[in-house]
């Protein structure tokens, strides 16, 4: 989608309507503000988190459409990562890579900041800190909310955003309702975050890529922040963790299987920063359907909170950002309209991306070791370099484009049946090609024999010593 066809932030001073949103994510900020806006963060601080968001196609289309010079800010918050993530010890980097195809590795709190800030200059928006979520109602759009200093705050709003993260307190009314799917997965794998500082004031890696080093059940990646820092991430089984008591173990580890980290991140520092915060846990959310009635809608990780393999959790709760307003133009603003169709359009996308997320940990760890998995990697980029209107990689689809996620698996699944009996065509072509010529070319057996029977004696006389 064409950014600039969705134009500037806009504001519509002379609705009634009353929008509330509950919540400290960025989802909600990256909303066109038409009317009156309550929104409700968690708490006033934005503290800064080492974890940095990748972002793509669809959070900077959301932001850019909702916010004029969006752009400029992820640009100025950001480091640019290629899409070309490369191992260890083996650089392995696309010749296909194409320069518009890279992603920003965002400061979250910084993101939010920007954020918060730009929706402080509307005089329709209203930023309530310290409110904590009690209660609401579904029929009513009634909300009751505990402030800090222990009174509570009754508000009624015509429509409520819940964007309150994957445990939300907004979702906590809808699954006392009938026919709400609800199911949440934690993965059996926590992550661990290091730092690895620069080097005389440079990077101690190259900055612009991903760097990933796959050890088939367990991977570590390095991000690059703007202080020429790298945040590095173990992802590892919770059993494997709780296997490393001491330092030492620490260092026997990293010499095991990521020796080239060891002096970039410094041992003393691998010794103590590696104990500093246990593992963390990772969950997948999926719920249906994202409204009730006409009154309370979810969005980002409150409706949909993924794994982070993808490097699409925000930008999905961007998607529905831009998603939900595209609808509201068709729909006039209708919402016992926008809200049935909001949940109809995106559920089937946010759960394919959900799926894919935790395939792609497997991919990201354990596949990109495999040549077969490499040969298919680059054959993909060929075919797509040469049709790029009839074969893109699904990496490609999903992080560059907006195509909906569940028909980028669509198209994904029905290339791969393409180019995997095309493969199979061509090897049995082969076959069938060679024993014609053979057939019609016989070899001669006698010359065989002789180069056979010498091999064979060599075979005998390194089996004797």
């Amino acid at each position: 989608m064409d950014i600039g066809k969705t134009g500037p932030l806009e504001m519509n001073c002379a609705s009634p309507v009353k929008r509330t949103r509950a919540g400290g994510s960025s989802r909600g900020e990256v909303t066109k503000i038409r009317d009156k806006v309550g929104q409700y963060p968690e708490s006033q601080s934005c503290e800064r988190k080492k974890h940095q968001p990748g972002v793509v196609s669809q959070g900077p289309a959301s932001i850019e459409a909702c916010w004029n010079g969006g752009e400029d800010c992820l640009q100025g918050d950001s480091h640019v990562c290629k899409n070309d993530p490369f191992r260890e010890w083996e650089t392995v980097c696309n010749p296909l890579w194409k320069e518009s195809q890279y992603i920003l590795s965002v400061d979250r709190a910084n993101l939010n900041k920007e954020l918060l800030t730009e929706a402080e200059t509307y005089p329709n928006t209203k930023l309530n800190f310290d409110h904590k979520l009690q209660d609401w109602s579904a029929e009513t759009g009634l909300m009751t909310f505990a402030r800090s200093d222990g009174s509570n705050e009754h508000i009624k709003a015509d429509l409520i955003v819940g964007c309150d993260g994957a445990f939300s307190a907004i979702r906590k009314q809808f699954l006392r309702q009938s026919r709400f799917n609800y199911s949440q997965t934690y993965i059996p794998h926590g992550y661990m975050e290091l730092s690895m500082p620069p080097i005389n004031g440079e990077f101690a890696m190259k900055p612009d890529y991903l760097h990933i080093w796959p050890r088939n059940t367990f991977m570590m990646i390095a991000l690059p922040n703007l202080d020429k820092t790298f945040t590095c991430t173990l992802f590892m089984p919770f059993e494997e963790f709780e296997k490393i008591t001491t330092g030492d173990e620490v260092l026997e580890f990293f010499q095991e299987y990521f020796p080239d980290t060891i002096a970039l991140i410094g041992v003393d520092a691998l010794k103590t920063d590696y104990f500093r915060l246990p593992a963390q846990a990772m969950v997948s959310i999926k719920c249906s359907p994202y409204h009730t009635g006409d009154k309370c809608v979810l969005m980002g990780d409150a409706a949909h909170a993924v794994v982070p393999f993808y490097g699409q959790g925000m930008n999905a709760g961007f998607e529905d950002c831009i998603v939900f307003d595209e609808i509201m133009d068709q729909l006039n603003e209708d919402f016992s309209a926008v809200l049935p169709e909001y949940t109809r359009v995106r559920v089937p996308d946010d759960h394919a991306i959900a799926d894919l997320a935790m395939y792609n940990y497997i991919e990201m760890r354990a596949h990109v070791n495999s040549k077969w998995f490499l040969f298919r990697k680059h054959l993909d980029n060929i075919l797509h370099f040469l049709m790029p209107k009839t074969i893109t990689p699904l990496y490609t689809m999903v992080t560059f484009t907006r195509t909906r996620y569940h028909e980028a698996v669509e198209n994904w699944q029905w290339q791969n049946k393409m180019v995997n009996r095309g493969l199979l065509f061509s090897a049995t072509g082969a076959v069938l090609g060679g024993s014609y010529l053979l057939i019609k070319n016989p070899p001669d057996i006698n010359k065989l024999l002789v180069p056979a029977e010498k091999m064979w004696d060599r075979l005998v006389a390194l089996w004797t010593h």
